[in-house]
């Protein structure tokens, strides 16, 4: 990367001392000819006159003005193309390097469930067991499995988000009941390092898509989850304002600098280096909440939880 950009500074710098140069040049021309055309073609004397000094410099400025004109809009134009190409290209380096976390991740990811569930069907196969220990391996091996099929399911689901490709199915129920059954269904699915509390108000309901909002709201609990030590609590409030229906999910973290907040909702964006992070994750969770809530005419924002962790806040339209 630092040598691409010793080349590029080096070929800028280069074109810009090449513009300065003809742009000296072609001010000197244009002198060269107006003295040459007054002196020999003029009144012919070799020395110009007040009327024809006078002439001379005026076209001489007019000249100047319409060199330093031009050659300004040129100037500017190639500098803001100069500009864009080298966002562009720091875009590009950016973009590499949180693929590459991306790829480390989703590796990492893979591994460990596929692990843990190859690990569980050896111990069935190997060693007989009692009925209830066999349920506990059996369970144990599903909840890997759920967590494959949650990475795949993101991922899949990031791709068409982002191509536009996802058609939602819109329809009219009873939130209150969904973000309950959802937040419970996320506990009762796997064994958890942290408190949970709710608090919904009953009877909001809104139209949107089950499936998608499902995602969302699970994808807000999980972040939550990877980002606050073991033991703290994690709230989920169904609140009202307005026309409006407000969740909120907040955690006791360690929270996120206020320069990161808005870089978080993109595509593989994640805070640190994905070599020297411990915490699990693909950065795709934060950028399909957005874009669901974008889907349904919602939003999505963060703020600091007082006095340690965080609060997502999602607003939807009320029915």
């Amino acid at each position: 990367m630092s040598r691409t950009l010793f080349f590029f500074y080096l070929l800028v710098t280069y074109v810009l001392f090449q513009f300065c140069w003809w742009a000296y040049l072609l001010i000197e021309l244009n002198r060269e000819l107006l003295t040459y055309h007054y002196q020999h073609i003029g009144s012919g004397n070799s020395i110009l006159d007040v009327s024809e000094h006078s002439a001379y410099t005026n076209d001489l400025k007019k000249r100047l003005y319409m060199v330093f004109g031009e050659g300004g809009v040129f100037l500017g134009l190639l500098i803001f193309g100069i500009s864009k190409i080298r966002s562009a290209f720091f875009r590009e380096v950016e973009l590499a390097r949180q693929q590459k976390n991306f790829l480390l991740s989703i590796t990492h990811e893979f591994k460990s469930p596929l692990a843990a569930v190859k690990l569980n069907l050896q111990t069935l196969q190997k060693r007989v067991l009692e009925p209830y220990q066999r349920e506990e391996v059996i369970r144990k091996a599903l909840v890997e499995t759920d967590r494959i099929n949650l990475l795949v399911e993101n991922t899949l689901l990031a791709a068409r988000l982002e191509s536009h490709n996802y058609d939602l199915y819109f329809e009219e129920f009873n939130f209150s009941d969904f973000v309950h059954t959802t937040v419970t269904d996320f506990i009762e699915r796997q064994d958890h390092d942290h408190t949970f509390l709710h608090n919904i108000i009953p009877g909001i309901q809104v139209k949107g898509d089950k499936v998608a909002l499902t995602s969302l709201i699970n994808n807000l609990i999980e972040n939550a989850e990877k980002y606050s030590p073991k033991g703290t609590t994690i709230q989920v409030d169904l609140l009202k304002s307005g026309q409006e229906a407000i969740v909120l999910v907040k955690d006791e973290g360690t929270g996120i600098p206020l320069n990161e907040y808005t870089r978080i909702f993109e595509k593989f964006y994640r805070i640190g280096n994905e070599e020297t992070r411990r915490t699990k994750g693909t950065g795709l969770g934060l950028f399909i909440v957005q874009h669901i809530a974008g889907l349904h005419k919602g939003k999505i924002t963060v703020r600091p939880n007082i006095p340690l962790g965080t609060v997502f806040q999602f607003r939807i339209p009320l029915l």
